[in-house]
C-alpha cells in the first residue's frame, strides 16, 4: 500500500528532503560524476554518509549507478528520467539561495 501524504510538498520533501540529498541531485544535475568528484565537490560531506545518500538515492529510482567492472574501480552515478524530473524544483532551490545570499550577505559557493 502506498505511503499517505497530506500534501503534494510533504511528498517532494520526502523524496528530495535532506540536506545532502538535495546537494547530490543538483551536482547530478550537472551532469554524470564519479564518486571522487561527486566528494570533492561536495565539501563537508562524510565518505559514509555520500555513500548511504546515494544508495537512498538509488533506491528511490532518482539516480542510476553504473560500475564499468574496471579496476581500479570506475563507478559513475548520474539522473535517472525521474531524478531529471527534479531539475526545474532544484534550479528554483539554486535561484532563490543566490537571491537570499544576495540578500543576508550569506557566503556561498557554486
Amino acid at each position: 500500500m502506498p505511503k499517505r501524504y497530506s500534501c503534494p510538498v510533504e511528498l517532494t520533501v520526502d523524496v528530495v528532503g535532506g540536506r545532502w540529498r538535495t546537494v547530490i541531485l543538483a551536482r547530478l544535475k550537472e551532469g554524470v560524476h564519479r564518486y571522487g568528484e561527486l566528494r570533492r565537490r561536495t565539501p563537508g560531506i562524510s565518505e559514509k554518509m555520500l555513500s548511504q545518500r546515494l544508495r537512498e538515492l538509488e533506491a528511490d529510482g532518482l539516480v542510476v549507478r553504473r560500475d564499468h567492472g574496471t579496476v581500479p574501480p570506475h563507478v559513475e552515478y548520474e539522473l535517472t528520467e525521474e531524478g531529471r524530473s527534479l531539475a526545474p524544483v532544484l534550479q528554483a532551490m539554486y535561484d532563490w539561495g543566490v537571491a537570499r545570499a544576495a540578500r543576508t550577505g550569506a557566503d556561498v559557493g557554486d
